[in-house]
């Protein structure tokens, strides 16, 4: 089972650094710190506030380039406390202060929207809002000086493109930031997914042209590439955005999600990085929507394995997913 779970054969022994997996209920498998013991002991040393054991192990990752494990440390609550004094303590290394201030500015978006919740912006107090911005300004002003440091990163402009967002920042800074990812890592998901969100409707965008910006990015990548969640991730946008629960159940729909799974994450020459069940997750969640046979082979390889995103969108994550698996 682990074989699989991490993307290698039943014939190879499993990853030394694989976790065993957790059962919950509904026979589902939360995958924890990207079920990685590395990544692990970088978020457990990141929870005690132990910036000399964070760097020891940062050792083996870039978080400048790996939004997976970056993401797995926005979520550590009270890390913004002092994660700011250990960037003042290395600021004669220019990388670890880079290091400290990424972190730092990506955990300040996330505990922004901490403070906004998911409601509907009508439904967001003066006091919630008041917040949200503080935190978020925060997080421009130190993700600005992380990409100043490390020209060459591209996680950076991921968490500006989403501070940008949530601050109203205007259009052509918006367009500036996302050009500024691109140069540094063309097909890079994380700056795709991100743009799709901007541009739906909620955000002050136009009905398709999520999908129309998906559909050109993923004709530009190679066959294997996992720059087809987009396609994925668009249609779920889609789904999210319209009162019509069966939005998605068209032939036509499900034949370009079929073609997009089998182009990326079912192809033959997609790499099972670190975190690779996220994309999978994706593509389960957009093709179980669709009602496309398709589903059940990307349940077939994550054997249980449940991601936060983007089941965050259904009221049950757990239960839907465990429905959709049961169906397909």
């Amino acid at each position: 089972m682990l074989g699989k779970l991490f993307g290698r054969s039943a014939e190879r022994p499993a990853h030394s650094h694989a976790l065993p997996p957790r059962k919950q209920k509904h026979g589902t498998y939360a995958l924890r710190a990207l079920g990685d013991a590395r990544v692990l002991a970088l978020v457990e040393a990141a929870d005690a506030g132990d910036w000399s054991a964070v760097k020891a192990a940062l050792a083996p990752f870039d978080l400048g380039r790996e939004q997976a494990v970056l993401g797995q440390l926005t979520d550590v609550d009270g890390l913004e406390e002092w994660i700011v004094r250990a960037a003042e303590e290395d600021k004669d290394d220019k990388e670890l202060r880079a290091t400290a201030l990424l972190i730092s500015g990506a955990r300040h978006v996330a505990w922004g929207w901490e403070a906004r919740t998911s409601a509907r912006a009508v439904d967001v107090g003066r006091e919630q809002w008041q917040t949200f911005y503080e935190r978020l300004r925060i997080a421009e002003e130190h993700l600005l000086e992380a990409a100043e440091l490390r020209p060459g990163w591209v996680t950076p402009w991921r968490h500006l493109l989403t501070s940008g967002r949530g601050m109203s920042v205007d259009d052509s800074a918006q367009e500036a930031r996302l050009a500024a990812g691109l140069r540094r890592d063309p097909l890079n998901l994380d700056i795709h997914l991100e743009w799709v969100s901007h541009l739906q409707p909620r955000w002050g965008g136009e009905p398709g042209q999520a999908l129309e910006f998906a559909r050109k990015a993923f004709a530009a990548a190679p066959d294997g590439h996992r720059l087809g969640c987009v396609i994925a991730m668009a249609h779920i946008e889609e789904w999210v955005e319209s009162d019509d629960r069966e939005c998605l159940q068209q032939p036509r729909i499900r034949a370009e999600l079929r073609e997009a799974a089998e182009r990326s994450i079912l192809h033959h020459a997609y790499e099972r990085r670190l975190g690779w069940q996220g994309d999978y997750n994706i593509f389960a969640m957009a093709l179980s929507l669709a009602g496309s046979s398709t589903a059940s082979n990307v349940f077939r390889e994550l054997e249980g394995v449940i991601t936060e995103w983007p089941w965050t969108f259904m009221s049950d994550p757990e239960k839907a997913y465990a429905r959709f698996r049961k169906a397909f």
